[in-house]
């Protein structure tokens, strides 16, 4: 069981596709299985944060990606652990997103958020891109 004290460093990748994002869905074999989130990962020792963010991307979904800028920053504290999240814009260099960890991914637009059960720790963020357009890259 992890330290709930010591917190996780995890980042995410919010990707734009014609007004929509990228979220995928939590296989039902991990903590938090079945809800949505966006993909990402824990950062690894030796690892800086964009280079975590690349490596996840590749892992979960096969596509090289160009990291951006950061879109928010949050901690959130689950029963088993604390998470520092950073979410970078990311976009897709090359690749099409495979589902090689997850059991759904798909684009969706800001309005479409309330049809989805997303990880606790992502309510923040769900809630600025209730305001955005999608233009962000």
């Amino acid at each position: 069981m992890e330290d709930t004290d010591r917190p996780v460093d995890v980042v995410a990748a919010l990707i734009w596709d014609e007004g929509k994002f990228l979220i995928c869905r939590r296989p039902p074999n991990k903590a938090r299985g079945g809800l949505y989130e966006f993909v990402g990962g824990k950062v690894e020792p030796g690892e800086t944060k964009e280079q975590a963010l690349v490596r996840e991307c590749r892992e979960e979904l096969d596509i090289r990606i160009g990291v951006g800028d950061v879109y928010m920053e949050l901690v959130h504290r689950y029963p088993d652990m604390r998470v520092d999240l950073t979410l970078y814009n990311a976009r897709i260099l090359a690749g099409e997103p495979k589902m090689l960890e997850h059991t759904d991914i798909r684009f969706i637009a800001p309005e479409e958020i309330p049809q989805y059960d997303f990880c606790p720790a992502d309510e923040a963020i769900l809630r600025k891109l209730r305001g955005a357009r999608g233009d962000k890259t």
